[in-house]
């Protein structure tokens, strides 16, 4: 390798259900109309280990890959052509471990500036770094698809996961009234966050629809389950007006609960803008929106507790998949 190159560490996805090995390579080099962001920290999702595993053809990742699709750092360096970001300039986005875009779990990353936002003022780098992927995701459902306005009454399903406790504070924010299915356990996380919390272990769908709506149904359900919950959700929506969003409708499911009540349904693919690059400035538009809402005091992203860095990557992956984390996990690439 050349002695003049500059060199970065990196964690690198060789083979599927392999471990991630740490690297040098060279840094990349900024284009005219991108950005070079020293990371600090990389926020992690079950997608991650869903590509490390093999099991995830939609994300369409080619290797060997660098992953992590979210990252939160300093602007090191700025294309000729980039009118809106500066050196030393705090960002945060869902920018690449997709596809064949390299991701986050490395010291630098060279982005699409389309994909980035100043990250709030009051987040901390590790917060930051665990906003991007769940709240744009959550908004394209709310705001996006089922245009979600006050005097509404929202049901989350899985209002203490990732996307749940994002979705659960943008309706607060947009003065809706929340509902979420939760486990005992998190009952008190959603309150906290504003909810109603539904235990969906002892309550049937036909229960929780006539205590909350009067029988009437909920104007807006998100679900962020898949499976026998998005069947569910087909049944706890309102007539007529109501409107299903998923953001894990994958499976084979019957439309017709949801056609009998002559509701709408959408999904939500977060990753399409960055594996077509069709719809990037958006994802830049959402962020902006999560850095107002955290900076008025009314956005908190759950992380959890436990460090990590490249070399314990690994590590990270089996929190994650086995689900014992309270909150996101995220990984410090440098920690000042």
């Amino acid at each position: 390798m050349d002695d003049n190159k500059i060199l970065m560490k990196a964690a690198i996805l060789e083979t599927h259900q392999s471990p991630l090995k740490v690297l040098e390579l060279e840094r990349p080099s900024v284009g005219d109309h991108q950005v070079l962001v020293r990371l600090k920290a990389s926020g992690t999702n079950p997608l991650d280990v869903k590509i490390s595993s093999g099991n995830a053809p939609h994300a369409k990742v080619e290797l060997p890959a660098i992953l992590g699709i979210d990252l939160a750092g300093a602007v090191e360096s700025v294309g000729t052509l980039v009118p809106n970001f500066k050196p030393g300039d705090e960002v945060f986005g869902m920018t690449g471990g997709v596809g064949n875009i390299p991701g986050s779990l490395a010291e630098y990353a060279v982005v699409d500036p389309d994909l980035i936002a100043v990250k709030p003022s009051n987040f901390t780098m590790k917060e930051a770094a665990a906003t991007p992927l769940v709240f744009i995701t959550a908004w394209e459902g709310l705001v996006d698809r089922a245009k979600i306005h006050a005097g509404q009454k929202v049901l989350i399903h899985g209002g203490a996961g990732g996307v749940g406790h994002m979705a659960v504070q943008i309706a607060k924010a947009f003065g809706a009234t929340v509902f979420a299915t939760v486990s005992e356990k998190h009952q008190q996380t959603v309150e906290a966050l504003g909810a109603i919390a539904i235990n969906y272990k002892k309550e049937t769908v036909e229960q929780y629809v006539n205590a909350s709506t009067n029988g009437e149904g909920f104007d807006i359900v998100y679900d962020t389950v898949g499976g026998t919950t998005l069947d569910n959700s087909f049944q706890a929506v309102k007539k007529y007006t109501g409107h299903v969003v998923s953001c894990l409708g994958w499976g084979t499911h019957s439309l017709a609960p949801l056609s009998f009540r002559a509701a709408t349904y959408s999904g939500v693919f977060t990753l399409l803008p960055l594996l077509t690059g069709i719809g990037r400035a958006h994802h830049g538009e959402i962020l902006r929106e999560a850095t107002k809402l955290a900076e008025e005091g009314k956005l908190k992203v759950l992380v959890d507790h436990r460090n990590f860095s490249l070399q314990t990557i690994d590590e990270a992956h089996s929190l994650l998949k086995s689900g014992r984390n309270m909150g996101k996990v995220v990984v410090t690439i440098f920690p000042n």
